[in-house]
């Protein structure tokens, strides 16, 4: 059953919006990308900023923009903390991985090695101590869901929930999701990765469901990154 909507203020921001927040984030990791061109292989400390802060500055901007131009994140992208929401998007993100572990080990079979994910590719080729390997973890399963779900199932959807409603909301978020990754072998695959997240977020009406639903579905790919970086598995 979906959780009855609540009535919230109208705010004053929309898709404007989150284009300003995704050419934030590119315009980030460009910029990132070209001060370490060049400079020989990079430390996994630097690649880890490299990788993260572009999420965490989107993610910022986003909920900056929510105070600005709005009634602050807690009411325009349902950022609030609740138990029976993190329980939905439990549910899920565990019916979720009856899909999507079938569905990526299907997709290396036909793709290959293009298969991996750029996270994936960026960190399984590199070995550090067991520490920088928790951190790797900490932000492909923890920190990277949560700034993922501010931008997309948080201001994306809500711009295009207040004008068209919830249901294009799902789909848009869910296409756009996707491709905003650029990972354009794997779209197929992150299509049917995104479709659990965003039903939890759809039936609880809160972004800690698409949030934790989310955060279930990195698990996997981030404990398989952790030993691989602590060298405690082979690299793919």
């Amino acid at each position: 059953m979906v959780v009855e909507q609540q009535t919230v203020p109208r705010h004053r921001w929309g898709l404007g919006a989150f284009l300003l927040v995704e050419s934030a984030y590119l315009l980030t990791s460009l910029l990132l990308a070209m001060a370490i061109a060049g400079s020989g292989q990079p430390q996994i400390s630097t690649i880890v900023l490299v990788v993260g802060v572009p999420s965490a500055v989107a993610a910022g901007l986003a909920i900056l923009v929510t105070c600005w131009r709005g009634n602050g994140p807690r009411l325009d992208l349902r950022l609030q903390w609740s138990w029976r929401s993190a329980g939905i998007g439990l549910l899920f993100g565990i019916l979720g991985l009856f899909v999507t572990i079938p569905a990526a080990l299907l997709w290396v079979q036909i793709i290959g090695e293009d298969a991996n994910s750029a996270a994936g590719e960026v960190f399984s080729g590199l070995r550090a101590s067991w520490g920088w390997a928790v951190a790797v973890f900490v932000l492909i399963a923890v920190i990277a869901p949560i700034c993922e779900e501010i931008v997309y199932r948080g201001l994306l959807w809500g711009a295009v929930e207040q004008r068209w409603g919830r249901w294009l909301a799902f789909g848009v978020t869910t296409v756009v999701f996707s491709i905003a990754h650029l990972e354009w072998s794997r779209v197929p695959l992150l299509l049917v990765v995104a479709i659990p997240i965003g039903l939890a977020r759809l039936y609880a009406a809160n972004l800690t469901a698409s949030i934790v639903a989310h955060q279930v579905t990195n698990l996997l790919p981030g404990l398989v990154l952790m030993y691989t970086v602590a060298g405690a598995l082979p690299a793919a």
